[in-house]
């Protein structure tokens, strides 16, 4: 069963496609990467499956749904969440209640504590910092916040947009094992834009290359990160 299914969808800035035709299925509870260069339409894209940026023409669809144009807030409301790349976090309150904003379209009778120890155990470190303002916090530090603001919500899909993009080799991996975990532990749905293909795919279960706003390559992710010409091309490791 697809958890998402996105069906030759074109998005322009005005007379130029950004996103040509578009066409991919992501799974219920795996992990699909988006790869692909600097301007390939990568978050271009997940802004148009998030519904903030319109589409010219083509269809995306939600757990069996057809989203036509729904806005932002009732793709959440249908349990998609996006993580921008720049994160948005507010940085004059603190770590808590910046993760507590991502419970906005829980009902009240969620069990904020719990959901908090959740995410405290998923990323400790939001322990330690939580009377913390979140201004104050290193970059892998606000990433994790980002990623927790969305994941206390409880979404049925999760779009990651550059999770990496400026972090440490060792704080990259910490925020990959966790995506990773939440897949298989919880059965999450995961669309992963990443500029760093070779960890992307090493953990996804199907990856897209995209480029120019086309997919042109698609695979399983283990079988992508060996594929000698994508090797070549993409990653630069001659073969």
């Amino acid at each position: 069963m697809n958890a998402l299914q996105v069906k030759d969808l074109v998005v322009a800035y005005g007379q130029v496609n950004a996103i040509d035709g578009v066409s991919f299925d992501v799974p219920q509870g795996k992990l699909v990467t988006l790869i692909g260069a600097n301007g390939a339409g990568k978050t271009t894209l997940l802004k148009a499956l998030i519904g903030a940026l319109p589409a010219k023409s083509g269809a995306v669809t939600l757990n069996g749904e057809d989203m036509g144009r729904a806005p932002v807030e009732d793709r959440v409301r249908r349990g998609m969440f996006l993580v921008p790349e720049k994160r948005s976090l507010f940085g004059s309150m603190k770590v808590e209640d910046n993760l507590l904003l991502g419970a906005y379209s829980k009902r009240h009778d969620t069990d904020f504590a719990q959901e908090l120890e959740r995410i405290y155990k998923l990323f400790p470190v939001l322990k330690e910092r939580r009377k913390q303002l979140a201004g104050t916090l290193s970059g892998g530090e606000q990433q994790m916040v980002a990623i927790g603001r969305a994941l206390i919500a409880r979404p049925r899909i999760l779009l990651l947009d550059e999770p990496s993009i400026g972090l440490a080799p060792l704080i990259v991996q910490q925020i990959m094992d966790v995506i990773v975990d939440l897949r298989r532990t919880e059965g999450l749905t995961i669309v992963l834009v990443e500029q760093n293909a070779r960890i992307a795919l090493k953990n996804a279960d199907l990856g897209y290359l995209i480029e120019l706003g086309r997919i042109v390559k698609s695979g399983e992710g283990a079988q992508l990160a060996e594929d000698p010409e994508l090797l070549r091309s993409y990653l630069g490791v001659q073969g």
